[in-house]
């Protein structure tokens, strides 16, 4: 039975959404976020086409998987524990890790039995550098390693990381300030390695050469673990190709293989594109952000493997969602009209809108249509059952959530930053995109009671994460809300609870950011599921941290932005 509910008759009976001359008119007295408009059109992105969609370029890039295979794991190849390292460390950051899965396993499993052997000692030997690296992807790949293992390099009356040679090696203490930032709640040897790091790389720095300085730069403004690696691939590649020791075979690899999966994604953009064109709601909520390719952006960072196009389908027209709806309740709706718009979703009837604004009902018509098209698919291609109530769930939160926020604003209450975060991190929209990713990428078929048990039993990684979401949401969002008007952030209950000064708050703010770092770091190493799934769920807070590093990344669509997503989307590597 199809659960798509019809417009109501005073709406449009067909797509794409319209809104009558009369709502117009209502959308003109509203107040205004004065977000800039698109600048991607659609006839352009559903204009693209890339060479390496090819069959030869496919069959291309598995004869070298294979040629590498040989070169770096074939059984004449001779590597001590430090070279394989190197070498593992490359395929990540060359965005290769997935054709090598097997392979990767089996020498990180032999090298964690010879570190406890050797009471966590690489290769017998006071090597900060390989004592980092090893610590670093044993801990990426959910070992639990002891921080004890960097004893040696730290003095054992005082606690302090030393520097025992003047002239030590830059490359390990940059590999330490990546391996510190792995640290978990209580490691304290960590943070003295993350502020030994940095405070000896930024005395550095001055001194640098230009191509070790452009690493040191890039690690101090966000660490490894913070990054999303396939948005650094690019990155990598030009920091390797002027490497002395470059692999060609690894870097011709790594190219072609950036321009594959570069194809498969403008096809993923081309669908969309149309999807949203034809769904016509970018060109009628003029008040809300019209984002989509920041949108599809976002679901790469979750998952940009080809196999995961459905994904990323259905995760960009979430977020589209979100970005809409948030936008409805900071910014168009009026406290009355809000509250028939958030019981209609917990009704999840679309006729309850009927006394709104006809932007706000097809806002939820589409919202509604969307979602059964999500589940439809989902039982269908999985088996899975009783899938609605259950995205139902996530997405009334949701709404809930922004209209507490909406009252607060109205009523000019202050929460508590305690109170804040208790309501935030739902609002932060982590939870949807938390079940939307656990729904496409989860391959067991599960019942509902299971479902529920895996909630309850991942409710601390998902609210680290939310917290992560909603504080870098915070950051880098707050100054322009506040000269909106907008509900208080995070920066703003901090200040007026404790009347300090927005330098202070935002010291503060980033401080909890770290801590709910170290509390994810550790639920990564207790948490049993799927590397695929926990590394899906980790890089929502990867993707907001780069989003918001440098201030609001859906807002504001300047130059450095656009140019970054042209690099990631439209632009091929040479090869």
């Amino acid at each position: 039975m199809d659960r798509k509910k019809p417009l109501m008759q005073n709406e449009q009976q067909t797509f794409p959404f319209q809104i009558n001359s009369e709502a117009s008119n209502i959308i003109h007295h509203r107040r205004s976020a004065n977000y800039e408009p698109n600048i991607w059109k659609c006839n352009f992105l559903e204009s693209l086409d890339s060479i390496y969609d090819e069959p030869e370029c496919k069959k291309r890039a598995e004869k070298l998987i294979e040629d590498v295979r040989s070169v770096i794991f074939g059984k004449s190849v001779a590597l001590d524990s430090l070279a394989k390292l190197g070498l593992i460390d490359s395929l990540e950051k060359l965005g290769l890790a997935i054709h090598f899965e097997v392979e990767i396993k089996e020498v990180l499993a032999t090298i964690a039995i010879s570190m406890k052997q050797k009471n966590g000692n690489l290769n017998g030997e006071d090597d900060l550098y390989g004592t980092a690296l090893c610590f670093k992807l044993l801990r990426q790949h959910g070992y639990d390693v002891s921080q004890d293992m960097f004893s040696n390099f730290m003095d054992a009356r005082t606690g302090a990381f030393i520097r025992k040679n003047k002239h030590e090696n830059i490359k390990g203490i940059l590999e330490l300030l990546e391996a510190s930032h792995l640290a978990l709640e209580g490691e304290n040897c960590l943070d003295a390695a993350r502020e030994f790091s940095t405070t000896t790389l930024e005395k550095t720095l001055p001194n640098l050469d230009g191509f070790l300085a452009k690493q040191v730069v890039h690690a101090l403004k966000l660490p490894s673990q913070k990054r999303v690696k396939w948005f650094d691939v690019k990155w990598h590649i030009s920091v390797k190709e002027k490497d002395r020791d470059k692999n060609a075979i690894l870097l011709e690899l790594a190219k072609l293989n950036f321009n594959v999966i570069q194809a498969t994604l403008q096809k993923d953009l081309k669908e969309l594109s149309r999807w949203w064109r034809n769904l016509g709601l970018g060109e009628n909520l003029n008040f809300a952000r019209d984002r989509l390719v920041e949108a599809f952006v976002c679901s790469v960072g979750l998952a940009c493997e080809p196999q995961h196009s459905c994904f990323r389908k259905w995760l960009t027209k979430a977020i589209n969602f979100i970005l809409i709806i948030d936008d409805v309740y900071d910014v168009y709706g009026t406290l009355e009209e809000l509250e028939i718009f958030t019981n209609a979703v917990n009704m999840w009837d679309v006729s309850e809108t009927k006394p709104l604004p006809e932007c706000m009902k097809i806002c939820f018509q589409a919202l509604y249509n969307m979602t059964n098209d999500f589940v439809d698919e989902i039982q269908r291609e999985k088996g899975w059952d009783q899938l609605l109530p259950h995205v139902k769930k996530v997405w009334t939160d949701f709404y809930n959530s922004l209209y507490v926020e909406a009252k607060w604003y109205n009523t000019g209450y202050t929460p508590s930053l305690q109170e804040y975060l208790s309501n935030a991190w739902i609002s932060s929209s982590g939870p949807v995109l938390f079940a939307h990713a656990f729904f496409c990428l989860e391959h067991k078929v599960m019942k509902a009671e299971e479902y529920e048990n895996f909630l309850e039993k991942s409710q601390d990684l998902l609210y680290n994460i939310c917290v992560i979401v909603r504080l870098c949401n915070d950051l880098g969002t707050s100054s322009a809300e506040v000269e909106r008007g907008d509900a208080p952030s995070s920066i703003v209950c901090y200040m007026r609870e404790n009347n300090v000064s927005e330098e202070i708050a935002r010291k503060h703010i980033r401080g909890m950011i770290d801590e709910s770092w170290k509390k994810l770091n550790g639920e990564c190493l207790t948490q049993i599921m799927p590397m695929q799934l926990m590394e899906t769920f980790v890089n929502i807070a990867r993707v907001v941290e780069g989003l918001y590093h440098q201030g609001d990344g859906f807002g504001v669509q300047d130059g450095d932005k656009r140019n970054k997503i042209k690099s990631l989307l439209l632009e091929p590597l040479s090869c």
